[in-house]
C-alpha cells in the first residue's frame, strides 16, 4: 500500500482544523465524493487529483496552485510515472504560473526519452484551451529532445512553434518559415492543410512570391486529392482549394500579368462543380465569391481603368468592412499613382476608416496593409504637392516598418523622406531622427 506524501496530507488536515471542518462537511462543499476524499488523504488505495487539490484550495481560500510543489509524489515514484496525473498537473502549474513546479518534473520525465511523448500531450492541451504562450516551452522540449526526423509528434511540435510565433515581426516571421518548411510534408493531411495555408500567408506579408505560389499550388494539389477520401479539417476543402487559387492570382498580380491573374480569380468565383458540397462548402464559396468580386476591381484599377474607380468606391462602401477597404483603397492609390490621376474624392470618402488603420497593427495580413497604404499614400502626397501631408506620411510608414521589422519599407521611407528634408518641420526632423535611431538599434 502506498502512503500519501505525508506533508501534503498534514497541510490539509492542518487547514481542515483550521477552518473547523470535518471530512463530511470538505467532501460537500469541495463536491468530492466523501469516500474517494477519504481514501485520498489516507493513501488507502488512491492518490489525489490535481482537481480535487484545486478544489481544496478555494474552500480553504487559497490561492490558484496551493501545494503544488508537494504534489509530484502523486505522479512520480520511485518505479514509475504516472502519466494520468502528471498531464493535469503539468497543464495547471502552466495555467497558474507554478514554473517552479514545472522544472523538477520535466528533468525526470526527460530521464527516459519514451516519455517525450507526456510533455507533447501537456503542449497539446495547453494549445488547444488558447494557452498557445504556456505551450511553447513543452513545445520546444518534444522538439529538443525527438531525435526521429519523421516523428509526427516532432512535425506537429514544429508546426504548433511556427503558429504560435506568427506576429507582425517580419525578420521572425520569416526565420519560422525557414525552420518549419522542412516538415510541413510529415505533417497529418488534415494539418497540412492549415499548415500550408499559414505559410502562404506569412510569406504573402513578406511579399516572397515564389514562396506564396508554391505553397498555393501544394495547396491546390492537397485540396483535390483530400475530396475523395473522408478526413476532418478545419474548413470546407473547397476554402482550401479556392484559397490557393487566390494566391495564385496575387502573384500574378504582382508581377504584373493581370490578364492571366482574372483567369485565376474566375476559376475560384465559380466553384459550385466542387463535391461534395454541403451548407458549409456554399458558405464557403459565397465568401471566395465576394472576395473574387473584389479582387477583379482591383484587377480593373491596377490595369489604369479610371472610369471602374467611383463603382468599385461604392462596392467597398456597401461592404463596409475595414480590412476590404485597406485593400481596396491600396489598389486605387497605387494605380492613381501609376497613371496619374486624383482620387481625392475616394480619400475624402473614407477619411473615417482611414482613422482607424493603426487598430491592424496587430495583425499579420492587416498590418502589411496598412504599411503599403501609407506608404502609397505618402508617394500620393508629394505627387500632388503636398509634401507636409506627404512627410507626415512619410513617417507613420517608417514607423510601422520600424516595427513591423520590415527594413526594406524602412529603406524607402528614408529615401523618400531625404528627398522632401528641406521642407520638413522642426517637429518632422526631430521624429525622422528618433525613428532612424530606433531603426538601427534594431538591426545591431
Amino acid at each position: 500500500m502506498r502512503v500519501v506524501n505525508r506533508s501534503l496530507r498534514v497541510e490539509i488536515e492542518d487547514q481542515m482544523k483550521l477552518h473547523g471542518y470535518n471530512l463530511n462537511q470538505v467532501a460537500e462543499l469541495t463536491g468530492i465524493n466523501v469516500g474517494n476524499l477519504s481514501m485520498a488523504l489516507n493513501g488507502v488505495s488512491r492518490a489525489m487529483t490535481i482537481r480535487q487539490l484545486d478544489a481544496l484550495a478555494r474552500v480553504f481560500g487559497k490561492v490558484p496552485g496551493w501545494l503544488y510543489e508537494l504534489y509530484t509524489e502523486e505522479c512520480i515514484s520511485e518505479e514509475k510515472l504516472s502519466r494520468p496525473r502528471l498531464i493535469p498537473y503539468l497543464v495547471r502549474c502552466a495555467e497558474v504560473g507554478r514554473n517552479d513546479c514545472i522544472e523538477p518534473v520535466i528533468s525526470k520525465i526527460l530521464d527516459n526519452a519514451k516519455n517525450v511523448s507526456i510533455i507533447f500531450s501537456v503542449a497539446e492541451k495547453l494549445y488547444q484551451k488558447g494557452r498557445s504562450k504556456e505551450s511553447e516551452r513543452f513545445y520546444q522540449l518534444v522538439v529538443d529532445n525527438v531525435k526521429d526526423n519523421f516523428s509526427e509528434m516532432l512535425s506537429m511540435s514544429h508546426y504548433r512553434l511556427f503558429s504560435i510565433t506568427q506576429g507582425t515581426d517580419a525578420e521572425k516571421n520569416w526565420k519560422a518559415v525557414i525552420r518549419f518548411d522542412p516538415f510541413r510534408n510529415r505533417l497529418p493531411e488534415h494539418a497540412r492543410l492549415d499548415a500550408l495555408l499559414r505559410l502562404t500567408r506569412v510569406c504573402f506579408t513578406l511579399q516572397k512570391w515564389n514562396e506564396v505560389e508554391g505553397y498555393a499550388e501544394e495547396l491546390i494539389e492537397l485540396s483535390i486529392m483530400l475530396c475523395s477520401q473522408n478526413i476532418a479539417t478545419e474548413r470546407h476543402l473547397v476554402y482550401y482549394y479556392g484559397i490557393g487559387l487566390l494566391f495564385k492570382g496575387v502573384v500574378l498580380e504582382k508581377r504584373g500579368l493581370y490578364d492571366q491573374a482574372k483567369k485565376c480569380v474566375h476559376s475560384y468565383a465559380n466553384l459550385g462543380w466542387w463535391e461534395p458540397l454541403d451548407e458549409s462548402g456554399k458558405k464557403e464559396i459565397e465568401v471566395l465569391g465576394t472576395l473574387a468580386k473584389a479582387n477583379l476591381y482591383t484587377l480593373e484599377v491596377l490595369s489604369g481603368n479610371q472610369g471602374i474607380i467611383n463603382e468599385y468606391a461604392d462596392y467597398l462602401a456597401g461592404l463596409n468592412r475595414l480590412n476590404d477597404i485597406v485593400a481596396g483603397l491600396i489598389a486605387i492609390i497605387k494605380s492613381a499613382n501609376t497613371y496619374r490621376f486624383n482620387v481625392d474624392h475616394v480619400l475624402s470618402r473614407f477619411s473615417g476608416s482611414i482613422e482607424r488603420f493603426d487598430s491592424f497593427n496587430q495583425d499579420l495580413i492587416l498590418s502589411d496593409r496598412h504599411l503599403r497604404f501609407r506608404y502609397h499614400k505618402a508617394i500620393y502626397e508629394f505627387r500632388n504637392g503636398r509634401v507636409q501631408p506627404g512627410i507626415d506620411e512619410t513617417l507613420h510608414c517608417l514607423s510601422l516598418a520600424n516595427e513591423m521589422r520590415r527594413y526594406e519599407y524602412s529603406f524607402y521611407c528614408v529615401s523618400l523622406f531625404e528627398k522632401h528634408r528641406e521642407n520638413a518641420s522642426t517637429q518632422q526632423l526631430e521624429y525622422y531622427r528618433s525613428a532612424v535611431v530606433r531603426e538601427e538599434v534594431y538591426l545591431e
